[in-house]
């Protein structure tokens, strides 16, 4: 006797699903981490370079800055071009292009050689936040996007937080070039796996169907690819909504600690509180490891919250603007007097402005999907004007005062004041922008 059918639906419930997105977060949260420490080796270096080259207190905050120049001026760039030929391929020859130019610092031998190298750096790192977001979009449900998002930016953290030790370890028996060569040569390999692992769900050979009906069911901006000529009139209408402002002011503001987290803060431990690289090493660790654990607390909270019947404004909003509050005990820094009170904190600090950072999960969850590139690039800007605005800052503030009290009275003040104001006042209600006759396709 024949065995007798089983319906559709119920064949369906005995496959289980893949879980092929948590391999697309890890090599999204490997990029980021490549990402980061390819901004933070120039930290690294500054202390014994700055010596080499004969750089005072402002030309470093220029060299600093010089990456966050045209990182601006490509993100909306960058984000067009994610959305115009996908993840995979612009997040591979981005890696790539910007891990040589990497490797190149080694052989700088002057304030304009270097320079000219973090310019290159920046541009061709334009385009990797706007694809982490498209990757979110695409790979998670809503339920599961905070801690998603907040996964591959503790990359950024965690990159600084375990290499920088190394990198130290790297300067102090072999030089800061050598620094350069092993990170750059380290981001070649990555975005090489990069190119042979990552696709976009349709795509994937790796996720199962049922994997694509969940992931497609909880609100994943799945769908074919469509090639969307960049038009400034998209700009002008994204900019229209008063979320988008209020994701770049936010932005902006975290970034302004994440900045000098990533460019002065190693500079601040030598020269301010006289550690040796050695120890600078040590001591920098724990902030670093500190924020990106408040990233993954942030947006561990955020998804809770949500699961837990709250609203998705309240569910994200709460954990962002806590963490901007509490950025501001930075300033009690200016009032300790052991290295060892100073570093915890500054730890404290660092951990509630990783809190702050996951304002990627809301542009996930407000972007159009047929421009979530572009306006991760727009969000991006904004954010990377820090980058700009924070090293030079910094650098005018020290050599003026000769002194860090006033600089980190500005890094506790901008995510305090700004931050807040941005999520609480300019942001509204988060929901994903329709925009009128907008076809909705990624």
């Amino acid at each position: 006797m024949p065995a007798p059918s089983v319906p559709a639906g119920r064949q369906d419930q005995r496959i289980k699903a893949t879980h092929t997105r948590r391999l697309m977060l890890l090599m999204v949260f490997l990029a980021t981490l490549i990402n980061y420490v390819d901004r933070t080796n120039l930290a690294v270096a500054a202390p014994l370079l700055t010596k080499e080259l004969s750089l005072d207190e402002a030309q470093t905050g220029f060299l600093f800055s010089a990456f966050g120049w045209t990182y601006a001026l490509c993100n909306m760039p960058g984000g067009y071009i994610v959305d115009r030929f996908g993840a995979r391929a612009t997040y591979a020859f981005s890696l790539f292009f910007w891990s040589v130019a990497t490797g190149l610092q080694s052989f700088a031998g002057s304030f304009f050689g270097l320079f000219n190298l973090r310019l290159a750096v920046g541009a061709a790192e334009a385009p990797a936040f706007p694809a982490n977001n498209r990757v979110v979009t695409l790979w998670f449900p809503t339920r599961e996007r905070g801690m998603a998002s907040a996964s591959f930016t503790s990359g950024q953290y965690f990159g600084a937080g375990i290499c920088t030790p190394f990198l130290f370890w790297i300067a102090a028996n072999w030089g800061w070039r050598a620094i350069f060569l092993v990170t750059g040569t380290a981001g070649v390999l990555v975005s090489i796996g990069w190119w042979l692992v990552y696709r976009d769900p349709m795509n994937s050979r790796l996720a199962n169907a049922q994997e694509i009906r969940e992931i497609a069911a909880g609100g994943a901006g799945i769908g074919e690819r469509k090639q969307t000529p960049f038009r400034w009139q998209d700009v002008r209408k994204l900019l229209s909504y008063r979320q988008i402002w209020g994701l770049c002011i936010g932005k902006f503001s975290v970034n302004v600690a994440i900045f000098f987290l990533l460019t002065w803060f190693p500079s601040y431990l030598a020269h301010e509180r006289g550690l040796s690289l050695i120890e600078v090493g040590g001591y920098a660790m724990a902030p670093y490891l500190a924020a990106a654990i408040g990233v993954l607390v942030g947006g561990a909270s955020s998804d809770l919250l949500l699961k837990r019947g709250v609203s998705q404004t309240v569910a994200r909003k709460v954990p962002i603007v806590t963490g901007f509050l509490l950025t501001s005990t930075i300033f009690l820094a200016n009032f300790t007097t052991s290295n060892l009170s100073t570093i915890s904190v500054l730890t404290c600090a660092f951990f509630f402005s990783g809190v702050s950072s996951n304002g990627w999960t809301v542009t996930s969850d407000i972007a159009p999907l047929k421009f979530v590139g572009l306006t991760g690039g727009i969000v991006n800007f904004a954010a990377s004007l820090a980058g700009i605005v924070t090293p030079i800052a910094v650098g005018f503030i020290v050599q003026n005062t000769h002194s860090y009290f006033w600089a980190l009275a500005l890094v506790a003040v901008i995510p305090t004041v700004a931050g807040v104001f941005a999520y609480t006042v300019v942001l509204g209600k988060i929901e994903r922008i329709e925009m009128p006759g907008v076809e909705e396709s990624p």
